[in-house]
């Protein structure tokens, strides 16, 4: 069993907390010959694919390494471009390494705005009056499991798609949060949770259902 994350959406639609537990590393080096037939462009602070997927990178892929050499921002270790770096011929053949780009805070606050909505819309299709909106997505390579409060909460969590018993950790993970984050006299709800128990409790949660299966919850 695999938990990628855990997150938690406020009633009004606000990211209140996530935790990325179990992230899969993405990656594939591959040498290129002149000229590189893939578009990269430099956008949020890192270099990605724009164009051109091929051999396991995909659009959106950052890019990691020219060479060996990690790259930050738009420069190598050594503090060359990486755009001057490609477009020179007598550079090549380079070998680039890419990478699926881990989404930063900023993302997942826009990314839980959109789940939002969604949800609302899906409680809206029922032809059964009081849905309980969306408790479970399933795709290819993931399966997202919601449980809402009787306070609109919703506690998300994303699992490998073979994973059961989603609902048995989200209620875990809800127990947890009513023990260290409701009964935390400086936390005001809505508000971002931020509580070292919590996390300590919730990761150790976590650690024992990929390993022992969610029986004993």
């Amino acid at each position: 069993m695999v938990i990628y994350g855990v997150y938690i959406v406020s009633k009004s639609g606000g990211l209140i907390y996530n935790y990325d537990h179990n992230i899969p590393k993405v990656e594939t080096e591959k040498t290129f010959g002149y000229p590189l037939d893939i578009k990269l462009q430099y956008e949020n602070k890192k270099v990605v694919v724009v164009f051109g997927q091929r051999d396991g990178i995909n659009v959106g892929h950052m890019l990691l390494s020219v060479n060996g050499s990690p790259v930050a921002g738009r420069t190598t270790e050594d503090g060359r471009d990486v755009f001057d770096l490609i477009e020179a011929k007598e550079n090549y053949p380079l070998s680039l390494k890419f990478g699926r780009a881990r989404a930063t805070t900023n993302e997942k606050i826009v990314l839980a705005s959109m789940f939002y909505p969604l949800f609302a819309l899906a409680s809206q299709l029922s032809p059964v009056p009081k849905s309980s909106g969306i408790e479970l997505l399933t795709a290819d390579t993931f399966k997202l499991a919601c449980f809402q409060t009787l306070t609109g909460v919703k506690f998300i969590v994303v699992t490998e798609p073979g994973m059961a018993g989603a609902e048995a950790v989200l209620k875990r993970i809800y127990e947890l949060y009513s023990d260290y984050a409701l009964k935390n006299p400086f936390y005001s709800l809505e508000m971002p949770i931020r509580c070292e128990l919590f996390d300590t409790s919730l990761h150790t949660l976590l650690e024992l259902v990929e390993k022992s299966g969610t029986a004993n919850l």
